[in-house]
């Protein structure tokens, strides 16, 4: 089937160490500047497996153009490397667009042509087959389509993540789409439970403005949601102590 390459791409994990204690105040572990969600991390070669299901957000047009991404991915926390897949959703001279796609740093995103819609539930895995070689599956149970692709890849493999990401557009991390919550589920890392903590979540800041925070961790550790936060939005109250939106 053909594929198609974007000039969107995904970056690593952009640490926001300005707001570090903003994000330690309320119980989370890290902030960032273009992602939210949870990650976990440790030594080099410890994560061969990821899996994960999750909700297509609904996305509001805007006049300017805004992007969002909600994917799985492993390494990219704490190093520069990263092999992902995903769902896209974006607004365009008011018209919004939803896509599914792969990607492995620091190549493009390449776009997987099979329809996608708000409210489809996906579910996404990459697996270690060989040294090197990974297999990369995405499906939509909405629409009943599966992809599939086997790709090289040889980074350290020290970090495991399930996000929500306001993507890189040119050379630029691109506004954040006004999107519904995400939730995401079934998380597994090398085919268990991850058992997620909140020290584990990170929130999104940009420009000193609070744009995405998660959940407490939900179903012994495997489930949890992002909600995008607005100028008017009520405080985030998951954790130890409310973060509240910039006016």
């Amino acid at each position: 089937m053909g594929q198609v390459n974007r000039l969107t791409r995904s970056k690593p994990c952009l640490k926001d160490k300005l707001n570090t204690g903003r994000a330690a105040s309320s119980g989370f572990g890290w902030t960032s500047s273009n992602w939210s969600g949870y990650a976990i991390s440790g030594k080099k070669g410890s994560y061969r497996q990821i899996s994960a299901d999750w909700i297509v957000p609904y996305v509001k047009p805007t006049v300017k153009p805004t992007f969002s991404s909600a994917w799985i991915g492993i390494d990219g926390f704490k190093n520069s490397s990263l092999i992902q897949t995903g769902t896209g959703h974006e607004s365009v001279n008011g018209k919004v667009r939803y896509y599914a796609w792969w990607e492995i740093l620091p190549a493009s995103e390449t776009v997987i042509p099979l329809p996608v819609s708000p409210g489809n539930h996906m579910r996404a895995s990459i697996v270690k087959l060989s040294p090197g070689k990974w297999c990369i599956t995405l499906r939509n149970l909405s629409k009943c389509w599966v992809f599939r692709t086997v790709q090289r890849y040889n980074g350290p493999q020290s970090s495991a993540e399930w996000i929500v990401e306001a993507p890189q557009v040119g050379f630029d991390i691109a506004p954040l789409s006004k999107l519904s919550t995400v939730c995401f589920t079934c998380c597994q890392v090398n085919g268990r439970s991850p058992r997620l903590k909140v020290t584990d979540g990170g929130v999104m800041i940009q420009n000193k403005r609070l744009l995405a925070v998660p959940t407490l961790p939900r179903s012994c550790g495997s489930a949890f949601s992002v909600r995008r936060i607005y100028r008017k939005s009520p405080p985030a109250v998951y954790s130890m102590n409310p973060i509240y939106t910039t006016p």
